[in-house]
């Protein structure tokens, strides 16, 4: 009985521990490797289909880059209900990167933004 209890305990978290990455910075970072790095799962797991659609179609215009570090870093992020803004940095970009990202069934993903739509920053 006791060995049940502490599997129970152990699997709940274990299975908690994957929910750490929802905050709309780590998010954010987990798009633009994906994007980069070219990998289409876990952007696609990260994004919503609009977003997904667009990312892989920039995917395709895009060389991967070999072996080099992202140096991802936030420069600034606003949060507005369920509407988060991220404005980034990386190696691979000569200008910083903003993510339009919105909660869905309480979880971060990015999305695309209206042409006409302004970041708060």
């Amino acid at each position: 009985m006791k060995k049940n209890a502490i599997y129970s305990l152990l699997a709940l978290f274990i299975s908690c521990a994957g929910t750490t990455n929802s905050d709309p910075a780590s998010v954010a970072e987990i798009v633009a490797e994906s994007f980069y790095q070219g990998k289409e799962a876990m952007l696609k797991k990260h994004t919503t289909p609009e977003g997904f659609a667009t990312f892989s179609n920039l995917q395709k215009m895009f060389a991967k880059p070999k072996g080099s570090e992202s140096n991802f870093k936030i420069i600034d992020e606003v949060t507005e209900g369920d509407v988060a803004w991220v404005k980034y940095s990386t190696s691979y970009d000569k200008t910083p990167g903003i993510f339009k990202l919105v909660k869905q069934d309480g979880v971060w993903k990015v999305t695309v933004r209206d042409p006409k739509e302004k970041a708060p920053f």
